[in-house]
């Protein structure tokens, strides 16, 4: 029969599969010869073939060993006796070349080894052994530990990655310690323990393990380490020591910080696929997984490399893969691929606590860049909570004036407007902007960011004028500081004029786009974000200044240009398909705009959730078109779930939820229930009268309301 080949990683059971299936049939009698061969090198096969051969008395004592060994595979050959052969932990085809045991219908071969090599799945049935599932390695532990310990064998299991030697050892060490698994755990996490101290030591092993978990790994890295391309996999396997476990790009590899790093340890690094042949070796070592571009490793093989390096080695891995992170990250963030990257910084930051801070050259570029990204997605409560995180290791990493600093509570400040908690982040803004004047100066780039967060925040507040004069300083200094044509004053330009039409001055917010979208144009170039931001922002005011249609055309123009650049789930096409189906109502389309709110409302309730601004714009545009079209009871279940997402997230008084509030009174009185719609209308302009003022637009317009409902409800009784 075929010969079976049990492949895995090291410490996943193979030999303990094998020795299993050789008891059974042993044990029933299936067996006339077992011989079990321990092929960690080609010596150790040939001496137990030789032994074999003695013991069968199959030719003359004193044979030549390689001579035996050849007679006693003659002998499998041609023998009717039934007979299995154990080829265990195979390392090497030098072991094993030309001492395969024949495939015949009485004899079995099993051969297990870390091994996934093509050349030796050739001609034998392939297993190949995994991790265990969480149930098995609940249901292991379970059998192996006293009631008493099992306080959270959960915990262990995630921290051990369902391996099963590990979850062994882990079992043994609690029952010598006493110790429970929450007990484990805490020890577990100590980074001043190394895994040797969490494990049993060879001595006191039991499950027929012959080797630690630390043990078993170091022979396989120190094994790919002399394959070719020698003296790579080491520190390939270091860097991805400091990476995410669950999938590493490639690209981290090959990128230039990573290409000097490792050629230092191997000059083939350099070559253009000296890199991947030594993830390959890792690969077929069973170390890491490398497949479509993406490299995965285990959690304790991770630890064992970190094991190895020496503290200022460990940092310069941080940094190196750091850099790596930042030169491969994309301008423009993209799904899937943002978060693998997100995922990797934050592994990184973790594993080497504090060597992505350098007082001298403050944090690293990527710290700030995963909370741009997560700011980007709309995933605004991981945002803050990382920015948080940042913000306050910031002052013991660097120090509390520090520019870096003041960069992260700016961060911070921009994604809690951006989630709606907008008085802490004007109180953080006013603080930010006090602290960075005091330190760096009213003009240091640090400072004109901190004054741009705050002014932009206090149009998110309901203050749009106050938001266009805050803007309008930051401009100037902007441009007096940097110049004319820094990027960033293109930003500031566009959040002014956007600002600008919201306090009521849409002529002037139409003619500050219409100027500035050629320049922006000729120094950004026509697909730099900020450019398409100006365009969208600029069909907008077209449509707010009272010609929808040119504002549909230009939206519409700009969409396909945008969902190239920028790609379709990127939150920029989100608000300018919205803005698009707005003004397609306004100039007649009423139908189209509500086919085309319909999906988006989907697609922002999936990538924002229902709480975000733009899930509530979009739910607050469509219940506006369904009333256009005559459907009040669907439009009034939309404005409920804004009203109470507003509600409890602004207040009842501020400007968007009177608003809505507004809305809604209108609908009662349309679906037959005038008295309620003037009993609302008119707790709203008594809110409306303290908080806008008496001679406020919105403030007349709810006057006007009550009036008409109030006939409306008198004629009725």
């Amino acid at each position: 029969m075929l010969g079976q080949l049990l492949v895995g990683m090291g410490g996943v059971g193979k030999t303990q599969l094998a020795a299993a299936f050789a008891r059974r049939m042993w044990d029933a009698d299936a067996l006339d010869l077992l011989l079990w061969v321990s092929a960690a090198g080609r010596d150790a096969v040939v001496s137990s073939y030789t032994q074999a051969s003695t013991d069968l008395v199959l030719g003359p004592d004193g044979e030549d060993a390689e001579q035996a060994a050849t007679r006693f595979l003659a002998w499998l050959q041609r023998t009717h006796k039934r007979w299995l052969v154990v080829l265990d932990d195979v390392a090497d085809a030098t072991a094993v070349r030309g001492l395969w045991p024949p495939d015949r219908p009485n004899g079995c071969t099993v051969i297990t080894s870390r091994r996934r090599d093509a050349t030796l799945f050739a001609g034998r049935h392939l297993i190949e052994v995994g991790l265990f599932t969480e149930q098995e390695a609940g249901d292991y532990l379970a059998a192996r530990l006293r009631p008493r310990l099992a306080d959270d064998v959960e915990g262990v299991i995630a921290d051990l990655g369902l391996l099963p030697l590990a979850l062994s050892h882990a079992a043994a060490y609690m029952l010598d310690q006493d110790l429970t698994c929450a007990d484990y755990r805490r020890r577990y996490a100590d980074r001043s323990r190394s895994l040797a101290t969490l494990f049993p030591n060879e001595q006191e092993l039991f499950d027929s393990a012959p080797h630690t978990v630390a043990t078993t790994w170091a022979l396989s890295i120190e094994a790919a380490d002399r394959f070719t391309p020698a003296g790579l996999a080491r520190p390939l396997l270091a860097l991805a020591s400091v990476l995410d476990p669950n999938g590493i790009p490639e690209a981290v590899f090959t990128a230039d910080s990573s290409v000097t790093l490792l050629t230092r340890a191997s000059p083939v690094a350099s070559a253009s696929t000296g890199i991947r042949d030594g993830l390959r070796s890792l690969h077929r070592f069973n170390l890491i997984t490398h497949e479509a571009g993406l490299v995965r490793v285990h959690g304790l093989v991770q630890r064992v490399a970190r094991e190895a390096l020496s503290p200022d080695q460990l940092a310069l891995m941080a940094w190196t893969t750091a850099d790596a992170l930042a030169a491969i990250w994309p301008e423009v963030d993209q799904g899937a691929d943002a978060q693998l990257l997100r995922t990797n910084t934050t592994a990184v930051h973790q594993s080497v606590p504090g060597a992505l801070w350098d007082p001298h050259h403050g944090a690293h570029p990527v710290l700030l860049r995963t909370v741009r990204s997560l700011g980007d997605a709309a995933l605004l409560t991981a945002g803050i909570q990382l920015a948080r995180r940042f913000v306050a290791e910031a002052p013991r990493r660097l120090c509390a004036d520090h520019p870096d600093t003041f960069a992260l509570r700016s961060l911070l400040v921009d994604l809690l407007g951006d989630a709606g908690e907008l008085a802490e982040a004007q109180a953080l803004g006013e603080a930010l902007v006090a602290d960075a004047s005091r330190v760096l100066g009213p003009d240091h780039p640090a400072t004109l960011d901190a004054r741009q967060t705050l002014g932009y925040q206090r149009g998110q507040a309901g203050d749009p004028a106050a938001a266009a004069r805050d803007l309008t300083t930051v401009l100037a200094d902007r441009v007096h500081s940097l110049g004319h044509y820094d990027p960033t004053a293109y930003v500031v330009a566009n959040q002014l004029a956007y600002w600008q039409g919201k306090a009521g001055d849409v002529a002037g917010a139409v003619a500050c786009l219409r100027a500035l979208l050629p320049d922006a144009v000729h120094d950004l170039g026509a697909d730099h974000r900020t450019t398409l931001d100006i365009r969208s922002n600029f069909g907008f005011w077209l449509g707010a200044a009272g010609d929808p249609a040119a504002a549909v055309a230009t939206l519409r123009e700009l969409l396909d240009d945008m969902v190239r650049a920028l790609g379709a789930e990127h939150r920029d096409v989100s608000v300018l398909r919205h803005n698009l189906a707005h003004w397609s109502a306004e100039a007649g389309d009423v139908a189209g705009a509500a086919a085309a709110l319909e999906p988006l409302l989907v697609d922002r309730l999936r990538m924002f959730g229902p709480a975000h601004r733009d899930t509530l714009a979009t739910r607050n545009r469509l219940a506006e078109v369904r009333t256009e079209l005559g459907d009040p009871l669907g439009a009034a279940a939309e404005f409920k779930e804004v009203l109470a997402v507003q509600t409890c997230q602004f207040g009842k008084d501020h400007p968007e939820t009177m608003a809505t509030r507004h809305k809604l009174a209108q609908l009662y009185g349309t679906l037959g229930d005038p008295a309620r719609a003037a009993a609302e209308l008119a707790s709203i302009l008594a809110d409306q009268e303290r908080a806008l003022g008496p001679h406020h637009d919105d403030t007349n317009a709810t006057r006007e309301a009550l009036t008409r409902w109030r006939a409306t409800s008198r004629t009725d009784d």
